[in-house]
């Protein structure tokens, strides 16, 4: 499957690419999300309310879905740019 054509950082939906526009849809969500999750993780590492067992355990989930991410990019063929969709004046999304 290829991704979605773009045009300035924005997904073309037409018909014929609808499947893929809606794929890289879909993983920026999931990639948006997954980058909250790290930071309010990471601010919890900081603020020391955290056992050394369950930073350990973030740690793991955290790599491991960052490792699914990857390998659902490799799926879709899309690359990390790809999800970094242009929301016009409010700026890149990610």
């Amino acid at each position: 499957m290829q991704p979605a054509s773009q045009t300035n950082g924005r997904i073309n939906l037409d018909p014929d690419n609808a499947e893929d526009g809606l794929a890289q849809l879909v993983m920026t969500v999931i990639e948006l999300l997954r980058q909250i999750v790290e930071r309010h993780a990471m601010r919890r590492v900081e603020g020391g309310t955290l056992t050394e067992e369950q930073v350990e355990d973030l740690g793991v989930a955290l790599m491991n879905l960052e490792e699914k991410m990857e390998e659902l990019k490799e799926v879709f063929g899309l690359e990390a740019e790809d999800l970094n969709i242009d929301l016009g004046p409010l700026g890149n999304l990610l």
